[in-house]
């Protein structure tokens, strides 16, 4: 692959490359819930918003909350007018029935506990994260990051663990398919670069040297086409409010 010219704008760069990734794991848990016209849902770690939008056509009305500022722009951008998206949950917001963390990680357990005590008992909460390394190609991708930054790899999310540390009653858990597919090495590269698994080795070293290393980990997942293709399953469990 040759190098990526692009300019790297990580919020950006989500928004129209990554984001879409995960679209199988919104359509499965909002199946499953029967998200629609009567729902009230809040996005934790809502991002670009895609979810939130999702939600939203399905009837629902949606509340997102990511502390990452330049996305919380763009998802401002894209949903409809009057949707509340910001960097906390607004005061006067909820009850809800539907409360998504499609991202979650183990220090959202705090937040966890108090943002729930917003939701209506019976709500149900999602909690979701990339499945067993050994199911996702692109976890030794990901680990060039944890490398390059001269750390351990992160570990899963214990989401079980968060549903009992917040006083949730477990319910029920599922597995979904989600390919990360790409036109090509460099839109794999920015793509990638903006998940923030990288932003450490960009640091520690530069961003030339990182996108270097991320196209040599891509090399088994570029097909004759100049497609890249990585098969990965992402894991969610569902828990409801007592």
């Amino acid at each position: 692959m040759t190098p990526t010219l692009v300019p790297h704008h990580p919020a950006r760069d989500w928004a129209e490359i990554q984001e879409r990734m995960l679209v199988p794991l919104y359509e499965a848990v909002y199946d499953r819930l029967a998200v629609g016209v009567r729902s009230r849902v809040l996005g934790l770690g809502c991002g670009s918003g895609l979810a939130l939008l999702m939600a939203a056509a399905r009837g629902a009305s949606v509340t997102g909350v990511d502390r990452d500022h330049a996305r919380v722009e763009l998802a401002r951008e894209r949903l409809p007018e009057g949707v509340a998206v910001g960097g906390r949950v607004p005061a006067d917001a909820g009850p809800y029935d539907v409360v998504t963390a499609f991202e979650a990680t183990d220090a959202l357990g705090a937040e966890l506990a108090v943002i729930t005590r917003s939701a209506q008992s019976g709500a149900a909460v999602v909690l979701a994260s990339a499945g067993p390394p050994e199911r996702c190609a692109a976890e030794p991708v990901l680990r060039v990051g944890a490398r390059l930054a001269d750390r351990s790899p992160a570990g899963r999310p214990d989401l079980d663990g968060l549903v009992a540390r917040a006083g949730l009653r477990p319910e029920g858990s599922g597995r979904v398919a989600c390919p990360f597919g790409y036109a090509d090495g460099s839109s794999a590269v920015r793509g990638l670069l903006s998940t923030g698994a990288f932003d450490e080795a960009v640091r520690a070293t530069d961003l030339a040297q990182v996108e270097k290393e991320i196209e040599e980990a891509l090399a088994p997942y570029v097909r004759a086409d100049g497609t890249v293709w990585m098969p990965n399953v992402f894991r969610y469990v569902i828990a409801r409010v007592p």
